[in-house]
């Protein structure tokens, strides 16, 4: 029997994404694409591969086998581009990368230009997002392959099994007021009855307001809640309340009628890149655009991260 390795790919993804249609869309085919293609392979391996009895797709004992396989051939693929590489020192490929705003802004979307001049045949396709679930479902089924992730710094350090991650920065939160303000606050008690600009509790600018809540033992009026950072400071910029947001967001920001007071509310987020690594190590391609992320954060004034716990 001859098996043909492109449709193998298909059997992995279906595998990986849990589903035809799901896998379709990282695949870039249709869902009928995908079905006739797993359909084929099971004429070459003579043998079901699809439970199609069942309203979720699974796969058979011999399905499970070869996406098995497929993912040994995936890992080979990935130490013969490490290979080539190594011979012609020119790093090659495509790198799906996911994240939120403000990390997309200052830190990936500057190094696009660079990589573009150092390395042409390299390629970053960026998606944003702020689930912090769904990105590290994307990467590991394949739909990402590098994820920058955030957490509060007082909240737990979530366990990423087999994944490697890359401690990347910190980055420190600042009360911003608006620029008519005078005299600036120096105190969170001088905001106690302030309205405030906050985030959503789901994420890691909510959370770290919650902290600084919980505390300094204040009940604050929460007027606005708001996902991105650039929306909230142009409400603080607008004289609608006062916000807390951290160092990376204001980049750019010094136009705005904003004032930064000298609160020192001793919170940060910390930011991780992400991915899987081949039995062999990581591919050259992540290994280059984490390099340029780096050096893009130290240009922004930020230190490595020491301690990563």
């Amino acid at each position: 029997m001859d098996l043909d390795p492109r449709r193998l790919r298909i059997l992995r993804a279906v595998a990986l994404r849990g589903g035809v249609t799901d896998a379709a869309r990282l695949l870039n085919l249709t869902a009928s694409a995908v079905s006739q293609q797993l359909m084929q392979l099971e004429i070459e391996a003579e043998v079901s591969l699809i439970n199609r009895n069942q309203r979720r797709v699974t796969l058979t004992a011999a399905g499970e086998m070869l996406a098995l396989r497929a993912e040994r051939i995936e890992q080979e693929l990935a130490e013969a581009r490490r290979e080539l590489t190594a011979l012609s020192n020119r790093v090659s490929g495509s790198v799906g990368f996911m994240g939120f705003e403000t990390a997309i802004r200052f830190l990936v979307v500057p190094i696009l230009p660079l990589l573009a001049k150092t390395h042409p045949d390299l390629h970053v396709h960026i998606m944003e997002e702020t689930d912090p679930a769904r990105v590290i479902r994307e990467l590991r089924t394949g739909g990402a392959d590098l994820v920058i992730t955030e957490r509060e710094i007082h909240s737990p350090e979530p366990s990423y099994g087999d994944l490697v991650v890359h401690p990347l920065l910190e980055d420190e939160y600042r009360v911003i007021v608006p620029g008519s303000w005078a005299p600036v606050p120096t105190s969170i008690r001088d905001l106690e009855d302030a309205p405030w600009i906050v985030g959503p509790l789901e994420i890691s600018s909510g959370q770290a307001f919650k902290y600084l809540r919980e505390k300094m033992s204040f009940t604050p009026d929460c007027v606005h809640v708001i996902v991105e950072f650039t929306t909230m400071i142009s409400l603080v910029a607008a004289g609608q309340g006062v916000a807390l947001v951290p160092r990376l967001a204001l980049v750019g920001a010094e136009a705005q009628d904003i004032a930064v007071t000298p609160i020192a509310v001793n919170l940060s987020r910390r930011f991780c890149l992400v991915y899987r690594q081949p039995r062999f190590g990581p591919e050259p391609k992540i290994t280059t655009v984490i390099a340029a992320i780096d050096e893009m954060a130290r240009t922004r004034g930020f230190a490595p991260v020491r301690n990563p716990g």
